[in-house]
């Protein structure tokens, strides 16, 4: 299933969001700067992609780590998964968090998170005195076992 998602260049060398196979779920998304930026450990830093995005009413565009990034540079998004709203027409950009304990840098043109196009459900919260019983009931963290 495809959907069209318009894109704007705010700057002349951003690179489109690709996917590396027929059946990959994320977009990569491009790093584009001036220069290289270098992350101390445990240090955030937004990356600019380059580009705008017009998403389509009824879907989000989710942010997700590369994850031969995380692996061997143990850089991620520091949100852990970043949403990017249908009505959102700012610069796309990228909070990434050094896990590793050695400076990491991000050069321009360089694959720094994949972005999943998905459409999702708005909920109408509706105030009710009691909630349907199930077999798990209000059991929590660790609650169905470890195996």
């Amino acid at each position: 299933m495809t959907t069209n998602v318009n894109i704007k260049k705010v700057n002349d060398k951003a690179i489109i969001p690709t996917y590396g196979t027929e059946f990959s779920a994320g977009a990569d998304l491009y790093a584009c700067m001036d220069e290289a930026v270098s992350l101390a450990p445990g240090e955030t830093t937004l990356i600019k992609t380059g580009l705008s995005m017009e998403i389509p009413a009824g879907y989000a565009g989710l942010i997700y780590a590369r994850s031969g990034l995380a692996t061997k540079k143990g850089l991620a998004p520091a949100n852990k998964v970043g949403v990017i709203d249908a009505d959102y027409r700012g610069e796309i950009m990228v909070a990434l968090h050094n896990h590793s304990d050695t400076t990491a840098t991000i050069e321009s043109g360089e694959r720094i998170a994949q972005m999943v196009i998905t459409p999702f459900l708005t909920a109408n919260f509706v105030i009710v005195d009691e909630l349907e019983e199930t077999l798990r009931g209000s059991g929590g963290f660790g609650s169905t076992g470890t195996k």
